[in-house]
């Protein structure tokens, strides 16, 4: 008895009470618990306004296409808008992210994001999704991004909560990109690939404001002049505008991961 009163006072006056931190936990869990209820009804309501919306909206396959088209002939979106990536000796192109977004955005009533399930063990637990709520087809991919960033002098732990977002957010762009372009007419794709390397070539530009703004982006990979000429086996003032072209889809896949700059240039030099 006497220790009873002793624990009892002693927590008065500490401010330990080990019965009032339990409660303070259960009120927490069913706080936490009462929100992620509440956020999942929000998105579900959402969708199915999204939905009831899409169905009495339609979209027009010819206007859609019109769209895509159009926004295929800006130069700003053109030149990120494809990628290079070498494959059994051979150079493969594909539509960026960039792109992907701008077809989803013009095809319409297409819901698409990246979403972060949770986090543990410094691990985030992504989810990336693309919907036709037209069609009700939905594309979806849950993948773990690691807290951990690899570099040549060794892998370090991320612990800025912006250098998480950032890798995150790169990983997950493109897991985005494969929902988005496996819901997305093939035909529709590709017509919006013409589309943008014609743009490419009909605003080149002057050569020496290209090579300028080539050897500007390509410097944050640590690729130099003498790097792009041993590829192309001249000097850069005989520059094409097809290797231009080239140089920057190269480019978009270095940015966008799907190739690293060893794997176009010699990087001993």
């Amino acid at each position: 008895m006497e220790n009873e009163k002793m624990t009892t006072e002693l927590s008065r006056k500490t401010g330990n009470n080990p019965f009032r931190e339990s409660t303070d936990l259960s009120v927490k869990n069913q706080a936490s618990t009462s929100l992620e209820v509440a956020e999942s009804s929000r998105q579900m309501a959402e969708v199915q306004a999204s939905m009831a919306i899409a169905k009495r909206f339609p979209r027009n396959n010819i206007d859609a296409m019109d769209r895509i088209l159009q926004a295929c002939q800006r130069p700003s979106l053109a030149e990120q808008a494809i990628y290079t990536y070498p494959r059994g000796g051979q150079q493969v192109t594909g539509p960026t992210i960039k792109l992907a977004e701008a077809i989803a955005q013009n095809w319409g009533n297409i819901n698409f994001g990246i979403r972060e399930l949770g986090q543990h063990n410094n691990k985030s637990t992504i989810l990336a999704y693309a919907w036709d709520l037209e069609t009700n087809t939905r594309s979806e991919k849950v993948f773990e991004v690691s807290h951990v960033r690899h570099t040549k002098k060794g892998n370090y732990k991320l612990e800025d909560p912006r250098d998480i977002y950032e890798m995150v957010a790169n990983q997950g762009a493109r897991r985005l990109r494969n929902c988005i372009l496996s819901i997305i007419p093939g035909d529709v794709i590709d017509a919006a690939l013409r589309e943008v390397e014609e743009t490419q070539f009909k605003n080149m530009g002057a050569p020496e404001e290209q090579i300028k703004k080539m050897l500007e982006a390509f410097l944050k990979y640590k690729i130099v002049k003498k790097h792009i000429e041993d590829r192309l086996k001249h000097p850069l003032k005989s520059i094409t505008n097809s290797e231009l072209v080239s140089l920057r889809n190269i480019f978009n896949s270095i940015r966008d991961g799907y190739s690293k700059p060893e794997d176009w240039f010699n990087m001993e030099l």
